[in-house]
């Protein structure tokens, strides 16, 4: 009779432990969990997964432009085949939207200019991102960091509608609003959320 309260109590006890580690994990596996958002476009929806651990400064940046509302009704107004498509900083008539001031560039950060990756676009001044990014639509290997050549700061990959990537990338360009590379069919941010 001992013995079998004491198989009890050992069963309890081991019970016990392995659902605290469990709810342990699963509570670290929440905490962990890197952000997403979606941006849904005239095309479709790509939903993005961000890594604020690599690109902390740029993450925080590109979320707070989301939660602001300012990518809404921008456009894709730099798109280029086997290369990239690039929005989040014009209107449809060319206006350049209001930004904050520029960030520290991230491009250090061991992340890479892949296909299907999302960076910061910038001038030729390293520090210089503001509200533009772009998604890589190829391997674009010389846009990562490398001695002498800071790169652009990658902080995020889309997870699903690449489809929707590809799409807008096949859009036929023309100058538009003084730019180069422009669709002749707009091509608009309707929403940017985090999900």
């Amino acid at each position: 009779m001992k013995k079998i309260i004491l198989i009890i109590i050992l069963a309890v006890i081991i019970i016990g432990i392995v659902f605290f580690f469990t709810s342990k994990m699963t509570e670290n596996t929440i905490k962990s969990e890197n952000p997403q958002v979606k941006l849904t476009t005239t095309k479709g929806e790509i939903i993005l997964e961000l890594y604020p651990e690599q690109a902390p400064i740029t993450v925080e940046n590109f979320l707070n432009y989301v939660k602001e509302g300012a990518y809404e009704n921008t456009v894709f107004h730099r798109v280029i085949k086997d290369f990239m498509i690039q929005g989040g900083g014009f209107t449809t008539n060319g206006n350049q939207k209001q930004t904050k001031p520029p960030i520290k560039l991230e491009s250090n950060n061991g992340l890479k200019n892949e296909l299907g990756t999302i960076a910061m676009a910038r001038t030729n001044v390293p520090d210089s991102a503001t509200n533009q990014f772009f998604i890589n639509t190829k391997e674009n290997t010389f846009l990562n960091y490398a001695p002498r050549n800071p790169g652009y700061a990658v902080f995020g990959k889309v997870t699903q509608g690449m489809d929707i990537v590809k799409q807008i990338e096949a859009s036929q360009t023309t100058v538009k609003n003084q730019m180069p590379d422009w669709p002749v069919e707009d091509v608009l941010i309707t929403k940017a959320e985090v999900l």
